[in-house]
């Protein structure tokens, strides 16, 4: 598939190329105005090999936000998150644990499908943290707006932007914390990690540990706060 030709949106008096996602902001900052704004991004030069800006889908109104790590080859392509076999695997444990994925809004840290070629096929390939930081103002202006009670981290990339550096999946799974916005925070295993998993014993113990993670979601959705 050939990469649509986007053009650059430059800034007045502009003489260096745009370093964060910060210099494509909309003047009225709405969930539509964002996504449209967040399809012309090069703020990052991950736009070059991708075919299109993933940006987050839910409702404006959701008081549950999922974000995961970055767009996969299928979400690249058809320009929605957690579209392929993750999000399969992540919308079986949203049933699981008694959400709509309707009422849920998923989103990535990265909005842009980083990948290198293995034959005929795009592998995801982990995002540095300049482009991290240069996605980074499109999460924040996401949650700013819904302003979620809970979010949930899928996977440690997710859950070090938003809960911290040095915060580890493996030993902090499924607690309940706060994020620097106020909104309760767990995190929990990525789906694709569940996928990669080398042997269906730890793939299973892996899927039933994150739709128990979600179940506590779940669960804070519906105390006070």
């Amino acid at each position: 598939m050939i990469k649509p030709v986007q053009k650059r949106l430059m800034l007045e008096g502009e003489k260096e190329p745009a370093t964060s996602a910060a210099d494509f902001f909309p003047r009225k900052m709405t969930l539509p105005t964002l996504k449209r704004a967040a399809a012309v991004c090069e703020g990052c030069p991950l736009y070059r090999d991708a075919t299109q800006t993933v940006f987050g889908e839910g409702p404006a109104d959701a008081q549950l936000v999922l974000v995961g790590e970055t767009p996969g080859d299928q979400e690249d392509l058809q320009g929605r998150p957690f579209v392929g076999p993750a999000g399969r695997l992540l919308d079986e444990a949203i049933a699981e644990a008694g959400l709509n994925r309707k009422e849920v809004y998923v989103t990535n840290v990265v909005k842009h499908f980083k990948w290198e070629p293995r034959g005929k096929r795009r592998l995801h390939k982990k995002p540095s943290a300049r482009e991290m930081a240069a996605c980074r103002p499109w999460l924040d202006a996401e949650i700013d707006l819904i302003e979620p009670r809970v979010i949930v981290c899928l996977g440690a990339t997710a859950a070090q932007a938003l809960l911290g550096p040095t915060f580890r999946v493996t030993r902090q799974r499924g607690q309940v914390l706060k994020t620097a916005r106020g909104a309760k925070a767990v995190a929990t295993h990525h789906p694709s990690a569940i996928l990669r998993a080398p042997d269906p014993t730890k793939r299973d113990r892996m899927r039933q540990e994150l739709a128990a993670d979600l179940s506590i979601a779940a669960s804070l959705l519906g105390q006070g706060d």
